[in-house]
Protein backbone atom coordinates (compact mmCIF):
# COMPACT_ATOMS: atom_id res chain seq x y z
CA UNK A 1 0.00 0.00 0.00
CA UNK A 2 2.67 2.40 0.59
CA UNK A 3 4.17 1.87 -2.49
CA UNK A 4 1.24 2.56 -4.07
CA UNK A 5 1.36 5.97 -2.78
CA UNK A 6 5.02 6.52 -3.56
CA UNK A 7 3.61 6.34 -7.09
CA UNK A 8 1.41 9.03 -6.63
CA UNK A 9 3.29 12.38 -7.63
CA UNK A 10 2.72 16.00 -6.95
CA UNK A 11 4.87 18.09 -9.21
CA UNK A 12 8.12 16.35 -8.97
CA UNK A 13 7.84 14.38 -5.79
CA UNK A 14 5.75 11.59 -4.37
CA UNK A 15 2.90 12.34 -2.58
CA UNK A 16 3.91 11.44 0.77
CA UNK A 17 6.91 13.05 1.08
CA UNK A 18 4.95 16.17 -0.40
CA UNK A 19 2.84 16.08 2.38
CA UNK A 20 5.84 16.40 4.65
CA UNK A 21 7.39 18.67 2.93
CA UNK A 22 4.59 21.31 2.43
CA UNK A 23 3.13 20.34 6.21
CA UNK A 24 6.37 21.98 7.42
CA UNK A 25 5.98 25.19 5.39
CA UNK A 26 2.15 25.71 5.54
CA UNK A 27 2.64 25.48 9.40
CA UNK A 28 5.79 28.29 9.16
CA UNK A 29 3.85 30.11 6.91
CA UNK A 30 0.84 30.07 8.88
CA UNK A 31 2.92 31.23 12.59
CA UNK A 32 4.45 34.19 9.99
CA UNK A 33 7.99 32.64 10.49
CA UNK A 34 8.71 32.00 6.37
CA UNK A 35 12.38 33.81 5.95
CA UNK A 36 11.49 36.70 3.75
CA UNK A 37 13.81 35.75 0.70
CA UNK A 38 14.19 33.62 -2.65
CA UNK A 39 14.28 30.28 -0.01
CA UNK A 40 10.92 31.25 1.42
CA UNK A 41 9.59 32.48 -1.77
CA UNK A 42 10.35 29.03 -3.93
CA UNK A 43 8.94 27.13 -0.97
CA UNK A 44 5.37 29.24 -1.11
CA UNK A 45 5.31 29.05 -5.24
CA UNK A 46 6.37 25.23 -5.44
CA UNK A 47 3.88 24.07 -2.71
CA UNK A 48 0.99 25.70 -4.36
CA UNK A 49 1.65 25.47 -8.37
CA UNK A 50 2.52 21.55 -7.90
CA UNK A 51 -0.36 20.96 -5.69
CA UNK A 52 -2.98 23.23 -8.46
CA UNK A 53 -1.15 21.84 -11.39
CA UNK A 54 -1.34 18.53 -10.56
CA UNK A 55 -5.45 18.71 -9.16
CA UNK A 56 -5.88 20.91 -12.67
CA UNK A 57 -4.84 17.78 -14.34
CA UNK A 58 -7.01 15.74 -12.74
CA UNK A 59 -10.80 17.51 -13.24
CA UNK A 60 -12.31 15.59 -15.81
CA UNK A 61 -13.04 18.66 -18.85
CA UNK A 62 -11.35 21.02 -16.99
CA UNK A 63 -8.19 18.64 -17.62
CA UNK A 64 -8.22 19.21 -21.45
CA UNK A 65 -9.36 22.91 -21.38
CA UNK A 66 -6.26 24.27 -19.29
CA UNK A 67 -6.89 23.47 -16.15
CA UNK A 68 -3.42 23.10 -14.48
CA UNK A 69 -2.80 26.57 -15.99
CA UNK A 70 -6.19 28.07 -14.92
CA UNK A 71 -6.38 26.85 -11.36
CA UNK A 72 -2.75 27.82 -10.48
CA UNK A 73 -3.56 31.11 -11.90
CA UNK A 74 -6.98 31.75 -10.57
CA UNK A 75 -6.67 30.31 -6.63
CA UNK A 76 -3.98 32.13 -5.57
CA UNK A 77 -5.56 35.28 -7.16
CA UNK A 78 -9.13 34.34 -5.29
CA UNK A 79 -7.24 33.87 -2.16
CA UNK A 80 -5.63 36.95 -1.85
CA UNK A 81 -8.96 38.39 -2.57
CA UNK A 82 -10.48 37.01 0.40
CA UNK A 83 -7.68 37.85 2.19
CA UNK A 84 -6.53 34.58 3.25
CA UNK A 85 -3.26 34.93 2.39
CA UNK A 86 -1.45 36.42 5.23
CA UNK A 87 1.85 39.01 5.02
CA UNK A 88 4.63 37.12 5.36
CA UNK A 89 3.60 34.29 2.40
CA UNK A 90 3.26 37.28 0.62
CA UNK A 91 6.33 38.95 1.49
CA UNK A 92 8.00 35.79 0.86
CA UNK A 93 6.37 35.54 -2.43
CA UNK A 94 7.03 39.15 -3.52
CA UNK A 95 10.28 38.94 -3.42
CA UNK A 96 10.93 35.89 -5.40
CA UNK A 97 8.63 36.88 -7.99
CA UNK A 98 8.82 40.81 -8.23
CA UNK A 99 12.35 41.99 -6.09
CA UNK A 100 14.20 39.37 -7.96
CA UNK A 101 12.08 38.58 -10.98
CA UNK A 102 12.50 34.98 -11.17
CA UNK A 103 9.30 35.04 -14.31
CA UNK A 104 12.33 36.95 -16.85
CA UNK A 105 15.18 34.14 -15.25
CA UNK A 106 12.45 31.73 -16.13
CA UNK A 107 11.64 33.21 -19.43
CA UNK A 108 15.19 33.68 -20.53
CA UNK A 109 15.68 29.75 -19.64
CA UNK A 110 12.77 29.07 -21.79
CA UNK A 111 13.91 31.58 -24.78
CA UNK A 112 17.43 30.57 -24.56
CA UNK A 113 17.12 27.12 -24.20
CA UNK A 114 14.47 26.66 -27.12
CA UNK A 115 16.06 28.90 -29.52
CA UNK A 116 19.10 26.79 -29.25
CA UNK A 117 17.71 23.63 -29.68
CA UNK A 118 15.81 24.34 -32.70
CA UNK A 119 16.34 23.85 -36.23
CA UNK A 120 18.75 27.06 -37.91
CA UNK A 121 16.29 27.75 -40.81
CA UNK A 122 12.58 26.55 -38.72
CA UNK A 123 13.57 29.09 -36.28
CA UNK A 124 14.81 32.55 -39.18
CA UNK A 125 11.85 31.52 -41.13
CA UNK A 126 8.71 30.92 -37.64
CA UNK A 127 10.32 34.21 -36.53
CA UNK A 128 9.60 36.55 -39.11
CA UNK A 129 6.60 34.73 -40.98
CA UNK A 130 4.82 35.79 -37.57
CA UNK A 131 5.19 39.48 -38.02
CA UNK A 132 2.87 39.40 -40.65
CA UNK A 133 0.02 37.87 -38.99
CA UNK A 134 0.83 39.80 -35.66
CA UNK A 135 0.22 42.81 -37.26
CA UNK A 136 -2.36 42.34 -39.59
CA UNK A 137 -4.15 40.66 -36.26
CA UNK A 138 -3.50 43.46 -34.33
CA UNK A 139 -5.09 45.79 -36.81
CA UNK A 140 -8.39 43.76 -37.92
CA UNK A 141 -8.73 43.39 -33.48
CA UNK A 142 -8.63 47.20 -33.75
CA UNK A 143 -11.58 47.31 -36.32
CA UNK A 144 -13.58 44.54 -34.92
CA UNK A 145 -12.94 45.02 -31.06
CA UNK A 146 -14.55 49.17 -31.50
CA UNK A 147 -17.36 48.20 -33.80
CA UNK A 148 -18.42 45.41 -31.22
CA UNK A 149 -18.30 47.99 -28.78
CA UNK A 150 -19.89 50.39 -30.36
CA UNK A 151 -23.10 47.92 -31.65
CA UNK A 152 -23.26 47.26 -28.18
CA UNK A 153 -23.72 50.86 -27.23
CA UNK A 154 -20.38 51.97 -25.61
CA UNK A 155 -18.28 54.84 -26.91
CA UNK A 156 -15.87 54.29 -29.36
CA UNK A 157 -13.39 55.66 -27.97
CA UNK A 158 -13.74 54.51 -24.61
CA UNK A 159 -13.83 51.06 -26.41
CA UNK A 160 -10.57 51.93 -28.38
CA UNK A 161 -8.52 52.64 -26.23
CA UNK A 162 -9.29 51.19 -22.50
CA UNK A 163 -10.26 48.06 -23.85
CA UNK A 164 -8.79 47.00 -27.24
CA UNK A 165 -5.84 48.25 -26.86
CA UNK A 166 -4.77 47.31 -23.57
CA UNK A 167 -5.75 43.37 -24.56
CA UNK A 168 -2.87 44.09 -27.01
CA UNK A 169 -0.58 46.01 -25.08
CA UNK A 170 1.78 43.20 -24.05
CA UNK A 171 1.06 42.86 -20.38
CA UNK A 172 1.42 44.63 -17.36
CA UNK A 173 4.65 45.96 -16.63
CA UNK A 174 5.71 46.24 -20.37
CA UNK A 175 2.31 47.15 -21.76
CA UNK A 176 -0.04 48.67 -19.10
CA UNK A 177 2.01 50.70 -17.63
CA UNK A 178 3.92 52.52 -19.91
CA UNK A 179 0.21 52.66 -21.50
CA UNK A 180 -0.91 54.53 -18.47
CA UNK A 181 1.82 56.76 -18.03
CA UNK A 182 1.70 57.88 -21.69
CA UNK A 183 -2.71 58.26 -21.18
CA UNK A 184 -1.33 60.32 -17.84
CA UNK A 185 0.92 62.63 -19.94
CA UNK A 186 -2.24 63.37 -22.25
CA UNK A 187 -5.28 63.55 -19.83
CA UNK A 188 -3.81 64.84 -17.12
CA UNK A 189 -4.94 61.97 -14.81
CA UNK A 190 -2.98 60.22 -12.33
CA UNK A 191 -0.98 57.03 -13.55
CA UNK A 192 -2.89 54.93 -11.13
CA UNK A 193 -6.34 55.45 -11.67
CA UNK A 194 -5.85 54.85 -15.81
CA UNK A 195 -3.96 51.38 -14.60
CA UNK A 196 -7.09 50.19 -12.47
CA UNK A 197 -9.41 51.26 -15.52
CA UNK A 198 -6.93 49.34 -17.89
CA UNK A 199 -5.57 46.52 -15.98
CA UNK A 200 -8.82 44.24 -16.44
CA UNK A 201 -8.98 44.04 -20.06
CA UNK A 202 -5.45 42.53 -19.87
CA UNK A 203 -6.56 39.84 -17.51
CA UNK A 204 -9.95 39.15 -19.37
CA UNK A 205 -8.29 39.01 -22.22
CA UNK A 206 -5.74 36.43 -20.94
CA UNK A 207 -7.96 34.14 -19.39
CA UNK A 208 -10.13 33.76 -22.62
CA UNK A 209 -6.86 33.14 -24.37
CA UNK A 210 -5.75 30.20 -22.42
CA UNK A 211 -9.35 28.65 -23.08
CA UNK A 212 -8.95 29.06 -26.72
CA UNK A 213 -5.60 27.45 -26.94
CA UNK A 214 -7.02 24.75 -24.87
CA UNK A 215 -9.50 24.58 -27.62
CA UNK A 216 -7.18 24.49 -30.12
CA UNK A 217 -4.94 22.04 -28.61
CA UNK A 218 -8.04 19.72 -28.95
CA UNK A 219 -8.91 20.40 -32.25
CA UNK A 220 -5.44 19.31 -33.14
CA UNK A 221 -5.16 16.22 -31.98
CA UNK A 222 -8.41 15.49 -33.54
CA UNK A 223 -7.12 17.31 -36.79
CA UNK A 224 -3.47 15.83 -37.18
CA UNK A 225 -3.28 17.51 -40.68
CA UNK A 226 -3.65 21.33 -39.08
CA UNK A 227 -0.73 20.64 -36.09
CA UNK A 228 2.50 20.80 -36.53
CA UNK A 229 2.80 18.90 -32.43
CA UNK A 230 5.05 22.38 -31.16
CA UNK A 231 6.23 22.91 -34.90
CA UNK A 232 5.46 26.31 -36.46
CA UNK A 233 6.86 26.06 -39.76
CA UNK A 234 6.65 23.17 -42.14
CA UNK A 235 9.20 21.63 -43.65
CA UNK A 236 9.91 18.84 -46.41
CA UNK A 237 11.58 15.81 -46.53
CA UNK A 238 14.53 17.32 -48.03
CA UNK A 239 15.17 20.15 -45.20
CA UNK A 240 18.61 19.73 -42.97
CA UNK A 241 17.49 18.69 -39.61
CA UNK A 242 20.67 17.74 -38.62
CA UNK A 243 21.11 20.36 -36.26
CA UNK A 244 18.02 20.33 -34.10
CA UNK A 245 18.74 19.14 -30.98
CA UNK A 246 16.10 16.48 -29.70
CA UNK A 247 14.82 16.74 -25.90
CA UNK A 248 17.08 14.97 -23.79
CA UNK A 249 20.22 14.85 -26.76
CA UNK A 250 23.87 14.90 -25.54
CA UNK A 251 24.24 13.14 -21.56
CA UNK A 252 22.79 14.89 -18.70
CA UNK A 253 25.19 17.20 -17.49
CA UNK A 254 24.77 19.53 -14.58
CA UNK A 255 28.38 21.47 -15.55
CA UNK A 256 26.29 21.68 -19.50
CA UNK A 257 23.29 23.17 -17.31
CA UNK A 258 25.63 26.08 -15.81
CA UNK A 259 27.02 26.70 -18.92
CA UNK A 260 22.96 27.20 -19.74
CA UNK A 261 22.53 29.31 -17.11
CA UNK A 262 25.29 32.00 -17.87
CA UNK A 263 24.11 31.95 -21.47
CA UNK A 264 20.68 32.99 -20.50
CA UNK A 265 21.55 35.56 -18.40
CA UNK A 266 24.60 37.19 -20.54
CA UNK A 267 21.79 37.24 -23.23
CA UNK A 268 18.77 38.65 -21.25
CA UNK A 269 21.57 41.24 -19.82
CA UNK A 270 23.06 42.05 -23.64
CA UNK A 271 19.16 42.58 -24.54
CA UNK A 272 18.76 45.53 -21.84
CA UNK A 273 22.03 46.82 -22.90
CA UNK A 274 21.23 47.10 -26.58
CA UNK A 275 17.49 48.49 -25.25
CA UNK A 276 19.16 51.61 -23.57
CA UNK A 277 20.82 52.14 -27.20
CA UNK A 278 17.88 51.99 -29.45
CA UNK A 279 14.59 52.30 -27.67
CA UNK A 280 13.59 48.32 -28.57
CA UNK A 281 12.16 46.09 -25.89
CA UNK A 282 14.85 44.44 -24.10
CA UNK A 283 13.25 40.80 -24.34
CA UNK A 284 12.67 40.98 -28.10
CA UNK A 285 16.67 41.60 -28.62
CA UNK A 286 17.65 39.14 -26.16
CA UNK A 287 15.77 36.68 -29.21
CA UNK A 288 17.05 38.32 -31.74
CA UNK A 289 20.63 38.12 -30.30
CA UNK A 290 20.02 34.24 -29.74
CA UNK A 291 18.58 33.88 -32.92
CA UNK A 292 21.45 35.48 -34.65
CA UNK A 293 23.87 33.26 -32.42
CA UNK A 294 21.91 29.89 -33.34
CA UNK A 295 22.05 31.02 -37.06
CA UNK A 296 25.70 32.02 -38.09
CA UNK A 297 26.23 28.40 -35.56
CA UNK A 298 29.04 30.29 -33.15
CA UNK A 299 27.98 28.65 -30.08
CA UNK A 300 29.66 25.28 -28.71
CA UNK A 301 27.21 22.23 -29.10
CA UNK A 302 27.90 21.50 -25.53
CA UNK A 303 26.31 25.03 -24.40
CA UNK A 304 23.84 24.65 -26.71
CA UNK A 305 22.91 21.35 -25.10
CA UNK A 306 23.52 22.79 -21.59
CA UNK A 307 20.61 25.54 -22.29
CA UNK A 308 18.28 22.72 -23.75
CA UNK A 309 18.97 20.71 -20.65
CA UNK A 310 17.81 23.90 -18.31
CA UNK A 311 15.18 24.55 -20.48
CA UNK A 312 13.54 20.99 -19.80
CA UNK A 313 14.58 21.50 -16.20
CA UNK A 314 12.58 25.16 -15.66
CA UNK A 315 9.98 24.09 -17.88
CA UNK A 316 9.45 20.79 -16.15
CA UNK A 317 9.41 21.64 -12.16
CA UNK A 318 8.46 25.33 -12.49
CA UNK A 319 5.87 26.92 -14.99
CA UNK A 320 2.78 25.99 -12.35
CA UNK A 321 4.78 26.97 -9.80
CA UNK A 322 5.80 30.55 -11.78
CA UNK A 323 2.05 30.74 -12.24
CA UNK A 324 0.97 30.37 -8.75
CA UNK A 325 3.18 33.28 -7.90
CA UNK A 326 1.74 35.17 -10.50
CA UNK A 327 -1.69 34.38 -9.12
CA UNK A 328 -0.71 35.90 -6.28
CA UNK A 329 1.07 38.86 -6.76
CA UNK A 330 -0.13 39.94 -10.14
CA UNK A 331 -4.07 38.86 -11.19
CA UNK A 332 -5.86 41.84 -8.95
CA UNK A 333 -9.34 40.02 -8.52
CA UNK A 334 -10.41 43.01 -7.22
CA UNK A 335 -10.14 45.13 -10.57
CA UNK A 336 -12.20 42.65 -12.71
CA UNK A 337 -14.76 42.59 -10.29
CA UNK A 338 -15.45 46.42 -10.33
CA UNK A 339 -15.51 46.97 -14.34
CA UNK A 340 -17.23 43.18 -15.41
CA UNK A 341 -20.10 44.19 -17.64
CA UNK A 342 -21.44 41.65 -20.77
CA UNK A 343 -20.64 44.56 -23.19
CA UNK A 344 -17.19 44.65 -21.71
CA UNK A 345 -16.80 41.26 -21.72
CA UNK A 346 -18.05 40.99 -25.29
CA UNK A 347 -15.35 43.19 -26.44
CA UNK A 348 -12.38 41.74 -25.07
CA UNK A 349 -13.58 38.34 -26.49
CA UNK A 350 -13.76 39.73 -29.82
CA UNK A 351 -10.23 41.05 -30.00
CA UNK A 352 -8.63 37.80 -28.93
CA UNK A 353 -11.07 35.96 -31.42
CA UNK A 354 -9.92 37.95 -33.96
CA UNK A 355 -6.08 38.42 -33.48
CA UNK A 356 -6.40 33.70 -33.57
CA UNK A 357 -8.55 33.84 -35.97
CA UNK A 358 -6.12 35.84 -38.19
CA UNK A 359 -3.06 34.06 -37.23
CA UNK A 360 -5.12 30.62 -38.18
CA UNK A 361 -6.03 31.63 -41.51
CA UNK A 362 -3.06 33.81 -42.48
CA UNK A 363 -0.79 30.82 -41.61
CA UNK A 364 -2.08 28.73 -44.39
CA UNK A 365 -0.49 31.52 -46.98
CA UNK A 366 2.91 31.45 -44.78
CA UNK A 367 3.44 27.71 -44.50
CA UNK A 368 3.24 27.72 -41.25
CA UNK A 369 0.67 24.85 -38.94
CA UNK A 370 -2.29 27.24 -38.34
CA UNK A 371 -2.98 25.43 -34.69
CA UNK A 372 0.49 26.27 -33.90
CA UNK A 373 0.01 29.54 -35.51
CA UNK A 374 -3.39 30.77 -33.61
CA UNK A 375 -1.64 29.84 -30.50
CA UNK A 376 1.25 32.34 -30.88
CA UNK A 377 -1.50 34.96 -31.70
CA UNK A 378 -3.42 34.23 -29.16
CA UNK A 379 -0.27 35.37 -26.89
CA UNK A 380 -0.45 38.56 -28.51
CA UNK A 381 -4.00 39.07 -26.18
CA UNK A 382 -1.94 37.97 -23.22
CA UNK A 383 -0.55 38.97 -20.19
CA UNK A 384 2.93 39.45 -21.29
CA UNK A 385 5.17 36.80 -20.42
CA UNK A 386 2.52 35.76 -17.64
CA UNK A 387 0.52 34.73 -20.68
CA UNK A 388 2.76 33.35 -22.64
CA UNK A 389 3.48 30.94 -19.85
CA UNK A 390 -0.32 30.45 -19.01
CA UNK A 391 -1.21 29.89 -23.02
CA UNK A 392 2.12 27.75 -24.16
CA UNK A 393 1.63 25.32 -20.76
CA UNK A 394 -1.89 25.14 -21.60
CA UNK A 395 -1.41 23.59 -25.23
CA UNK A 396 1.88 21.78 -23.92
CA UNK A 397 3.85 23.73 -26.61
CA UNK A 398 6.53 25.52 -24.80
CA UNK A 399 9.20 25.18 -27.19
CA UNK A 400 6.90 27.74 -28.93
CA UNK A 401 8.36 30.33 -26.67
CA UNK A 402 10.40 32.57 -28.86
CA UNK A 403 7.43 32.64 -31.33
CA UNK A 404 5.31 33.87 -28.63
CA UNK A 405 8.01 36.69 -26.95
CA UNK A 406 8.32 38.44 -30.44
CA UNK A 407 4.44 38.18 -30.79
CA UNK A 408 3.92 39.67 -27.28
CA UNK A 409 6.92 42.22 -26.73
CA UNK A 410 6.92 43.30 -30.29
CA UNK A 411 3.36 43.29 -30.76
CA UNK A 412 2.78 44.94 -27.40
CA UNK A 413 5.11 47.46 -27.95
CA UNK A 414 3.62 48.37 -31.33
CA UNK A 415 0.45 48.99 -30.14
CA UNK A 416 1.56 51.04 -27.19
CA UNK A 417 3.65 53.45 -29.27
CA UNK A 418 0.99 53.85 -32.10
CA UNK A 419 -2.01 53.94 -29.75
CA UNK A 420 -0.25 56.35 -27.18
CA UNK A 421 0.56 58.43 -30.57
CA UNK A 422 -3.43 58.28 -31.91
CA UNK A 423 -4.62 59.22 -28.25
CA UNK A 424 -2.57 62.34 -27.94
CA UNK A 425 -3.89 63.14 -31.84
CA UNK A 426 -7.39 62.88 -30.99
CA UNK A 427 -7.23 64.36 -27.61
CA UNK A 428 -6.12 67.53 -28.83
CA UNK A 429 -8.26 67.56 -31.57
Amino acid sequence: MANHWMTIKVGSVPLPVYIALSTVIVITGLLQQLPVNMLGGFAVILVMGWLLGTIGGKIPFLKNFGGPAILSLLVPSILVFFNLINKNIMGSAHILMKDANFLYFYIACLVCGSILGMNRKILVQGLFRMIIPMLLGMTFAMGIGTLVGVLLGLEWQHTLFYIVTPVLAGGIGEGILPLSLGYSAITGLGSEQLVAQLIPATIIGNFFAIMCTALLSSWGEKRPDLSGNGQLVKVGQTDDMKDALKEGSGELDLKKMGAGVLTACTLFIAGGLLQHFTGFPGPVLMIVLAAILKYLNVVPLETQQGSKQLYLFISGNFTFPVMAGLGLLYIPLKDVVGTLSIQYFLVVISVVFTVIATGFVVSRFMNMYPIEAAIISACQSGMGGTGDVAILSTANRMNLMPFAQVATRLGGAITVIVMTGIFRLIFKG
